[in-house]
């Protein structure tokens, strides 16, 4: 088994595959433009939007870490009022400015305020200047529970950076699909009218042997209903063609009237490693494993934040106060205070029920972890079989094509030395074109299937086409 798994994977050149020239189709028409594969993507990247409406949410993510936590801002304050004392028969203003600043990383708030006014038993004005510091020594500790929210907020934008990209991935990966499908109902097009042409030609020459009294009303009549047969299948054909031709010209936005013809790539066939060497290097350097160790390290520091939480709100204050009279502060008396200030819920039911809930989702991220290992590993291991089967099921098809069309000579022969029915002459039309269309099928999904491997390795997109891409969008954003 190994060593069919290592033989097969010479068809995995997981970076150039879908970026190698191939040869164009030989039905390919003169008249019509050859859009070949690379002319493709080319054009749905610089037309089609859908790419830029899911990496224009890559660059909110830059913002998300002044969004969610505490602001390191220097906030003013200003109270301006005006006072009657009604019994005294006087009125007098009175300010307050004060200036605060936090440091959230240390958890550090530093406050100055200043206030003048009268007071009710002195006209005289008075003010007040003071300057005070509280830092924090139990909840938020020197701004640990901060710094755990900002390694947290980090590791969120990580993964949402590499959910833009796989986002992108995914639709990139779908356009290919459907290139292919247009490709797989172009070909199975040109086998319905080849097909179907081939059996107008037989009618026609039945038609001459009918007027020659050499074949039967009823023969003539079979074959006229295998021409409706086949034009029948025609018109779905042509349906399913123009379908994903639609689908081909909404991608690359094309408003001119032209037929496109499909060139695809030739996937290249190259030694690889083995399939567990592969599996090793996708856990170690794809962005999947990436996401899933960053969600298991987040959850594992929600559980530390909230720990932090059950602590008591204790703060040191330190602090000077000057007063005087009139806005000069004069004649000031001065002094240093110190102290403390605690605040302390209990039970401190919440905040221990989302400590509590945080360890059990910490739990469910470790179990999500093991699973999604054996999850992929399987996903990608069966992905591996089908490739294998899709390899050995087209050389099967070509030997069958090679077959059918010897058959299809020999019954022409014998049908026309009556050594066999016209039955078996149709028949054999009919065995050819079915295994024209099996080949075709397994030709699609053989590829269609790369394109999935390379999407759940994450090796579909090229990281400098989104980075260019990202520049471009901020120039526009701008």
């Amino acid at each position: 088994m190994l060593n069919q798994m290592s033989r097969l994977f010479r068809i995995f050149t997981l970076i150039s595959i879908l970026f190698v020239s191939g040869e164009m189709s030989a039905h390919a028409q003169t008249q019509d433009e050859i859009l070949s594969f690379e002319r493709f993507l080319e054009l749905a990247a610089i037309n089609d939007k859908e790419f830029e409406q899911i990496l224009i949410d890559e660059l909110t993510l830059k913002y998300q870490k002044r969004l969610k936590l505490p602001a390191k801002d220097l906030v003013l304050s200003l109270k301006q009022q005006h006072e009657f004392y009604l019994s005294q028969d006087r009125q007098s203003p009175d300010t307050t400015v004060g200036l605060t600043k936090l440091f959230p990383l240390s958890g550090t708030e530093i406050a100055v305020d200043y206030q003048v006014g009268a007071s009710l038993a002195s006209r005289n004005k008075s003010s007040e200047l003071s300057f005070t510091i509280a830092q924090p020594i139990a909840e938020n500790a020197f701004g640990r529970s901060t710094q755990l929210l900002d390694k947290i907020v980090g590791l969120e934008v990580d993964v949402a950076s590499h959910q833009v990209v796989e986002a992108y991935e995914d639709y990139l990966a779908s356009i290919i699909l459907a290139y292919y499908t247009w490709h797989e109902d172009y070909e199975n097009l040109l086998i319905g009218k080849a097909s179907y042409n081939q059996n107008v030609k037989l009618l026609d020459s039945m038609n001459e042997r009918e007027k020659q009294k050499i074949a039967l009303p009823i023969d003539v009549n079979k074959v006229r209903l295998q021409v409706l047969s086949k034009k029948e299948r025609l018109t779905e054909l042509e349906e399913e063609y123009k379908n994903s031709l639609n689908i081909i010209q909404r991608i690359i936005r094309s408003q001119e009237k032209v037929v496109y013809v499909p060139q695809p790539t030739e996937p290249m066939i190259l030694v690889s490693e083995s399939f567990e060497d592969v599996f090793k290097s996708f856990m170690d350097l794809s962005r999947t494993f990436d996401i899933i160790k960053k969600l298991e390290d987040k959850s594992s520091l929600e559980v530390d934040r909230d720990a932090d939480d059950l602590l008591p709100s204790i703060n040191i204050i330190a602090g000077y106060e000057m007063s005087g009279d009139d806005y000069a502060v004069k004649n000031d008396d001065d002094f240093l205070f110190a102290g403390i200030t605690m605040e302390w819920p209990f039970p401190n039911q919440v905040a221990r029920a989302e400590y509590e809930v945080s360890k059990i989702m910490n739990k469910k991220q470790k179990f999500s972890t093991v699973n999604t290992y054996y999850r992929l590993y399987t996903q990608l291991m069966n992905l591996y079989l089908q490739i294998e089967r899709e390899v050995k099921l087209i050389d099967i098809a070509e030997e069958r094509i090679k077959l059918a069309k010897s058959i299809l000579d020999d019954e022409g022969k014998n049908y026309s030395f009556g050594k066999v029915t016209l039955n078996d002459y149709i028949q054999a039309f009919n065995n050819l074109d079915t295994t024209r269309f099996n080949k075709i099928a397994h030709d699609s999904q053989y590829r269609k299937l790369l394109v999935e491997w390379l999407r759940l390795n994450d090796k579909l997109v090229n990281k400098s086409e989104i980075t260019a891409k990202l520049n471009k969008l901020k120039t526009e954003v701008k």
